[in-house]
């Protein structure tokens, strides 16, 4: 094997994604132990790598910020220097036209090897295997932050998703099974900037039923914070997104509510406590970002209770 000593390594851009390829870019790191990685993605996403082993440089794409943004691809491929092998697990056109100036010896563009429904996580790691003639199994999602210690019993709920409204189930059902457990667990709301109205509309119903022991995160958390947090959680009920993932590398018990998505390719990867809500409807998964019936049965068919049988059945 010829001697590698410097690995670019382009990351997908939204948060659980590129928690996705961390089995991927472990057998990487396995496969050539002692070489160096520069490895680039969106500010969110590369937050997931810290504390990984051999990656040396960490750069944030952003060249869509303002000016040409090929330009700036252009630019930005020619911070990366040289290396011996360049590896891109996005499929996009900007990724293609950045790629094609970085200076590497090898340059391996991610793209699906079957058509059969499996993982996302397999898709990557045999991604990474193909390229480069290696067998290595996918192992567990890695993050290597230290969860965070609560005082009390405490759920998690992430009502919001990036994605689209497709798949976020409603507030005031995320409400009613937290207002129903608030005995038996504090409570913590989730979410991103964009998400803080989500929360809020939750906060709300708990107010009115009169509980009080909650924190409302949203809008409030870095993404290292957010990963302590969720993984210090005794229960986390969570619509499918990245805060999902960071469950699943932690292996908390996790009830994850799938509407418009694919759940055999994104669920939680090797989590055993993983319990999976769908309604199974023969218009799903359509995979949009809105609802293209308008009727959202697919959310809208789960309720609280569904999510508090599978509480019950935790006792």
């Amino acid at each position: 094997m010829p001697t590698i000593n410097k690995i670019f390594i382009e990351i997908p851009t939204w948060l659980g994604d590129a928690i996705m390829t961390t089995p991927a870019v472990e057998n990487i790191i396995k496969t050539y132990p002692d070489a160096k990685i520069t490895l680039l993605g969106s500010f969110v996403s590369t937050q997931a790598f810290q504390g990984f082993k051999n990656i040396e440089h960490i750069l944030i794409d952003e060249t869509k910020k303002s000016g040409n943004r090929y330009l700036n691809l252009i630019k930005l491929a020619k911070r990366i220097g040289k290396v011996d092998i360049a590896l891109s697990f996005r499929r996009s056109i900007s990724s293609k036209f950045m790629m094609f100036f970085v200076k590497a010896k090898k340059k391996y563009q991610y793209k699906r090897l079957t058509k059969e429904e499996i993982h996302q996580v397999l898709r990557y790691n045999d991604f990474v295997n193909y390229s480069f003639k290696t067998n290595l199994p996918a192992g567990d999602l890695k993050l290597y932050y230290t969860p965070h210690i609560f005082a009390k019993p405490t759920l998690g709920i992430n009502p919001g998703a990036t994605y689209g409204s497709a798949k976020r189930w409603y507030p005031k059902e995320f409400a009613n099974v937290a207002i129903a457990l608030a005995k038996q667990y504090d409570i913590v709301i989730f979410g991103g900037p964009g998400e803080v109205d989500i929360a809020n509309d939750i906060e709300k119903e708990l107010k009115e039923k009169g509980i009080s022991n909650y924190t409302n995160l949203a809008g409030k958390t870095t993404i290292p914070k957010l990963i302590e947090y969720i993984a210090g959680l005794d229960v986390f009920l969570t619509n499918d997104s990245g805060p999902m993932h960071i469950a699943a590398a932690y292996k908390i018990n996790t009830i994850a509510v799938f509407g418009p998505t694919r759940f055999k390719e994104t669920n939680q990867w090797n989590n055993p406590n993983e319990h999976i809500i769908s309604k199974n409807l023969e218009c799903a998964p359509c995979m949009k970002r809105v609802c293209p019936l308008q009727h959202h049965n697919c959310m809208k068919l789960i309720t609280a209770k569904d999510v508090l049988a599978i509480v019950e059945t935790q006792r």
